[in-house]
């Protein structure tokens, strides 16, 4: 460093490697989203950081992790998604219909959740969607089903994932899991 007449001159400084992170395979990813019907309305809206492990089995939409490949903080993607690209179509063989008697009390109220399990031991979780004149509805079709839906993506941080993170993914907390 050298000093003349109260001015300061440091020596040049290189940033090693590239200091910005781009999105790519291996890198723990944090995101807000939020996802709309083609009308506007917001089907879901997740405001708390959501983490994953990009490239590995984290469930994503894989159009979503494509739009966001290379992407850096900060960026904000929306990606429009037919039913085939996303949660399918609505299937009617998904829905059927019991008498009220038949569900337990909790589960008689359009919105319950009911989790079934199979013969097998598969589980499929349902949602009451109609009470009426004795009989209660169930659909295991995703709520998405059928929509053509928006995701709109903000990248909030990226990181290199841990030896364990690309194993194991990232803990998530319940009920963030950008599908």
């Amino acid at each position: 460093m050298r000093r003349e007449k109260g001015s300061v001159t440091l020596p040049f400084f290189r940033l090693r490697g590239n200091s910005v992170k781009r999105i790519t395979r291996n890198k723990v990813v944090t995101v807000t989203y939020r996802v709309e019907d083609e009308s506007g309305e917001v089907l879901e809206r997740i405001d708390l950081p959501v983490s994953y492990v990009h490239g590995s089995d984290s469930g994503l939409v894989e159009k979503v992790e494509d739009a966001l490949e290379g992407k850096t903080v900060g960026d904000e993607v929306a990606v429009k998604l037919a039913p085939a690209d996303a949660f399918g179509e609505w299937e009617p063989g998904m829905t059927f219909s019991d008498a009220i008697e038949n569900l337990p009390q909790q589960y008689r109220q359009p919105g319950a959740e009911v989790e079934l399990v199979d013969d097998e031991g598969e589980t499929l979780k349902m949602v009451v969607t109609r009470v009426e004149n004795g009989m209660v509805t169930l659909d295991g079709n995703h709520p998405f089903a059928g929509k053509n839906i928006t995701f709109y993506v903000t990248v909030l941080e990226v990181r290199d994932a841990t030896p364990d993170e690309v194993v194991n993914g990232v803990q998530r907390m319940p009920a963030a899991t950008l599908h």
